[in-house]
Formats: structure tokens, C-alpha cells, sequence
């Protein structure tokens, strides 16, 4: 690897403020602001809106799409022949 061309690649927290939940991992995110984590070393903290643990997605909160509702309305609006 060529020095002084790739970011510094660093241990750093992220942190989701609406689930309370924070994990550590390795970035070149930078954050001005620190937190001690569980092994009593203290490292750089990036808050972010949504992760894993408030996503609909993997919360199993997810809204299902009404697409036969959809595809009824654009049916009745435009007609089942659409000009083939």
C-alpha cells in the first residue's frame, strides 16, 4: 500500500439515537466529538439518523406497498389496452 494516499482507516463508534444502540467498528470517518467504549478506550463517535436496529426493513416494521390497488387504478384509468 503507497503511503500518504489512502485515508486513515480508524476505530470509530457509530451511534443511533433513536434505538440507543451503538457498535464499533474501523472507518475513515472522522467526528469531532469522542465516547468511551467497553474496553475503556476512547474513540471518535459518528451519530446517525437510521441503522440496522431502527430500520423498518430489520425491525420487521415495514409498510407493504399496495401495488395491485395501483396497477387496478392506472387500469381503469388508461384502460387494459394500453396500445399494443
Amino acid at each position: 500500500m503507497q503511503q500518504d494516499k489512502h485515508p486513515d482507516y480508524h476505530p470509530v463508534v457509530f451511534r443511533d439515537r433513536a434505538a440507543g444502540y451503538a457498535f464499533l467498528t474501523r472507518s475513515t470517518a472522522g467526528s469531532d466529538q469522542t465516547i468511551e467504549w467497553d474496553d475503556g478506550e476512547t474513540y471518535p463517535v459518528v451519530d446517525v439518523e437510521i441503522s440496522s436496529e431502527s430500520h423498518p426493513f430489520y425491525t420487521g416494521k415495514a409498510r407493504t406497498v399496495d401495488t395491485e390497488g395501483r396497477i387496478a387504478r392506472f387500469e381503469r384509468r388508461y384502460g387494459e389496452d394500453t396500445g399494443s
